[in-house]
């Protein structure tokens, strides 16, 4: 059963993986469409076609390897300072340029020269190679706000969980009680696993964290108003100071690092909290910046991931992970012992947060990424208005193809980095339990 569970998961990933590479395509025909540019082909994957059909002059299909997808646009590049669209060239650097701009004519049918993509205004340009990217944040966005007002936002509660039976100073690492250590507040105080904490001294409560300030900053005497078996009931408890776990201004606990605090004793239960539109964009904003800090912390991952990858070193939680490890993460949700809804809103949550990645990823001002073509486009336009400021001569549309052996470079050392982390993937992956 348990393998059957992890199939499915799989399964269920591929196909929203193609959903969201399909719908990130979507994005870019739409708009070239919408702008008169022919587009001979879409399509979902790489490498061997499993199915196409022809509808009106463009090719829609899906190949067998779902790492990715692309639409063809005729004339991305313009032509040679010559005018010619093909020449060949003894130098490398130079038949790369002439081979990315003879691919861009090479389905050119007459008519096609108002239709050609380099010819389109520069800020048109920047719409079709952006409307990509954006359909991944705005699927992101969506699958995020649903999940977090639907179901919400697993987090700690102020029901109680358990009750410690004794008094232990976190430092000491250790969770059974010795002789001679005092009796928890909260367990004197009759304190039980089931309770709802309402109120902490006459102050009404409803989430975890403005309750364990309050707890942390009391010592003495204090009133606890629980909700237990549907009846309220007020506790009396006399909090006492203990080392616990230092927490950062977000409230999550900061590791080997401890403070002198009142301490009541007992651990909050965890349950999904549905969030208001405001605290789910707040919570969208964060994961927007967490993202583009690991973007930009990428280079530095690489050391930790060869060692992981070929060196038996333990795998980080915050390693980057490929479509292979999401894969797999996602084959280990439905095997999880939690309950089904909570399955789904941990598989959307993946599938959200690998679309924000994509959104993230591809607006990097590099080729052959959608951001490198934005960039393009935009340095176009700059140069232009320049001239036209100047008055000096137009000129020209700026030539991205010159940029080729860059992007070569570039696609190189991706290539590179997502086989370290599928290596990583494969023999040392992240794990969820």
């Amino acid at each position: 059963m348990t393998l059957l569970m992890t199939v499915l998961g799989i399964v269920i990933f591929a196909v929203g993986l193609l959903v969201s590479i399909a719908w990130h395509e979507l994005g870019h025909l739409s708009t070239a469409k919408l702008f008169g540019i022919r587009v001979p082909q879409y399509m979902v994957g790489f490498g061997p076609t499993l199915w196409s059909r022809t509808k009106g002059e463009t090719e829609y299909g899906i190949k067998a390897i779902p790492m990715g997808g692309y639409i063809r646009m005729i004339g991305m590049f313009p032509p040679g300072e010559d005018g010619k669209v093909a020449a060949r060239s003894t130098s490398p650097f130079r038949s790369m340029i002439e081979d990315a701009r003879s691919a861009a004519y090479e389905e050119l049918r007459p008519g096609d020269e108002t239709r050609l993509f380099y010819t389109r205004k520069p800020w048109k340009r920047v719409i079709v190679m952006f409307a990509g990217p954006f359909m991944n944040l705005i699927l992101a966005v969506a699958i995020f706000l649903t999940t977090l007002m639907t179901f919400g936002l697993n987090t700690q509660t102020t029901s109680v969980a358990t009750v410690s039976d004794c008094v232990i100073q976190q430092s000491e690492k250790r969770d059974k009680c010795l002789p001679g250590d005092p009796a928890a507040p909260a367990k004197a105080a009759g304190l039980k696993a089931g309770d709802k904490i309402v109120a902490f001294d006459g102050r009404p409560v409803d989430d975890w964290s403005a309750l364990q300030k309050d707890i942390r900053a009391t010592v003495g005497p204090a009133t606890i108003t629980v909700v237990r078996a549907g009846e309220r009931l007020d506790l009396t408890a006399n909090l006492i100071e203990n080392k616990v776990a230092k927490t950062d201004g977000s409230g999550k606990y900061v590791k080997d690092e401890y403070v002198t605090a009142g301490f009541l004793g007992f651990a909050p239960a965890s349950g999904y909290v549905p969030q208001s539109f405001g605290q789910s964009a707040e919570r969208m904003g964060e994961m927007m910046e967490a993202g583009v800090q690991s973007l930009v912390a990428l280079p530095s991952k690489v050391p930790d991931l060869w060692n992981a990858a070929f060196n038996g070193a333990e795998r980080k939680q915050d390693s980057p992970m490929g479509v292979v490890g999401a894969a797999r993460v996602s084959g280990e949700i439905f095997t999880l012992d939690i309950p089904a809804q909570h399955q789904l809103v941990f598989f959307l949550n993946l599938l959200a947060g690998f679309n924000l990645s994509l959104f993230l990823f591809n607006m990097l001002p590099l080729l052959p990424l959608d951001g490198g073509h934005i960039a393009g486009a935009l340095w176009e336009s700059l140069r232009r208005g320049v001239a036209r400021i100047f008055r000096r001569p137009d000129p020209g549309p700026f030539d991205v193809a010159k940029l080729m052996p860059v992007a070569y470079v570039v696609a190189g050392l991706f290539i590179c980095f997502t086989l370290l982390v599928m290596v990583a993937d494969v023999v040392n992956p992240i794990k969820i339990t």
